[in-house]
């Protein structure tokens, strides 16, 4: 481990610390693999637990106990980083909004007036969310040190744009894009709202232990770049300007291939769609933010085990092995093979160069 690692990440270091030295721009042996959406209905163990419980998802969110219980089953798939169990849509709630699942999210009053945006209350994210860092505890203490946890929250233009549409887009952002051409200021007091209770809400989570954050800009794509650059990526800064810098601090952004314009935002770690090619990207930022990233989830879909692997590979070439974290383009889909999962995490771990071949420290580092 580096001087530099162990200073910039003031945290409690889990004994895989793989993702973490990823993070901090390190050359390791192989990267580190975790997958959005890896605690989910791919998964038979998730689906059984459900059945079993017969909880509704919000009601499933707010309960520690089983809330950890399903961050935790990826654990025996060999990932080398565990993300809680929640959805971005929870913190929500105690703003006056709160959300049910039928299947998909659904909101019963959408925002659709600037008096509907002033009516959203600030609160105490601890207070308000308790189930959030009870959850958190339960994983940490069940991991007991061995790997590290994400948490994560979602960017305040999807936020907003859940508000505005009232559930999910599916690709359609048209109420949201009304109101931004005939009240824009009333979206930007939306989104400063959003954006301080995100930062807050991000900062309870790494208080509470988890080993970094991500902040899910997951309707990046629908929007157009001069929308973005209004509405999303100022907001994305107040956000991690609002967060400790103690943890990794990770922005994806679907299907976004301005990485220039991520990088202004302060995250520590840059998660890309398969719009971004990684060695490109890379000569375009530099060595001193890690890239995550980026098979593409329709081939876990809807690939052979084969064209997996392949992909894998492909995509552990292109990172090369420096500062960068293996992941997809965006979570893993509904009715993805369970051995197809599986088949994409072992070849990650197998890919590991011996040691002596490797240096496993950053090109630019200094080791002890």
């Amino acid at each position: 481990m580096t001087r530099e690692t162990r200073a910039r990440w003031r945290i409690d270091r889990p004994r895989n610390d793989l993702l973490l030295r990823a993070a901090a721009g390190e050359r390791t042996p192989r990267p580190p693999v975790w997958l959005m959406r890896q605690a989910g209905r791919f998964d038979p163990q998730y689906l059984a637990l459900r059945r079993e419980c017969g909880l509704e998802l919000e009601d499933l969110f707010v309960n520690p106990e089983l809330a950890a219980q399903i961050t935790l089953l990826p654990m025996r798939l060999g990932v080398d980083a565990l993300i809680l169990f929640q959805d971005i849509l929870t913190p929500l709630g105690p703003m006056g909004a709160p959300f049910v699942f039928r299947p998909g999210p659904m909101l019963e009053k959408p925002i659709r007036s600037a008096a509907d945006i002033d009516r959203l209350r600030e609160y105490d994210p601890a207070e308000a969310l308790a189930c959030v860092p009870d959850s958190i505890q339960c994983v940490l203490d069940a991991v007991d040190g061995e790997i590290p946890l994400l948490g994560f929250a979602g960017s305040p233009l999807t936020l907003a744009t859940f508000l505005i549409e009232g559930g999910s887009a599916a690709g359609d952002v048209s109420r949201t894009r009304e109101l931004m051409n005939t009240d824009p200021g009333a979206v930007h007091r939306l989104l400063e709202k959003l954006a301080d209770m995100t930062a807050a809400y991000l900062t309870m989570q790494i208080e509470a232990g988890v080993h970094g954050v991500q902040l899910f800009e997951s309707m990046a794509d629908l929007f157009t770049r001069d929308e973005y650059t209004a509405f999303a990526q100022p907001y994305q800064t107040r956000v991690f300007s609002g967060t400790p810098t103690s943890a990794p601090r990770f922005l994806f952004a679907r299907e976004f291939a301005n990485v220039e314009a991520m990088v202004t935002t302060g995250a520590d770690v840059l998660s890309v769609g398969r719009c971004v090619n990684l060695p490109d990207a890379r000569a375009r930022i530099g060595d001193r933010i890690a890239l995550q990233g980026n098979v593409d989830n329709d081939i876990l879909l809807r690939g052979t085990a084969d064209d997996v692997a392949a992909a894998t590979r492909a995509c552990i070439e292109a990172g090369d092995r420096t500062g960068h974290i293996v992941n997809l383009n965006h979570g893993i889909l509904k009715d993805t093979p369970f051995d197809n999962v599986v088949r994409l995490i072992d070849t990650v771990r197998t890919s590991e160069i011996p040691a002596g071949d490797e240096q496993g420290t950053r090109r630019d580092a200094t080791v002890e």
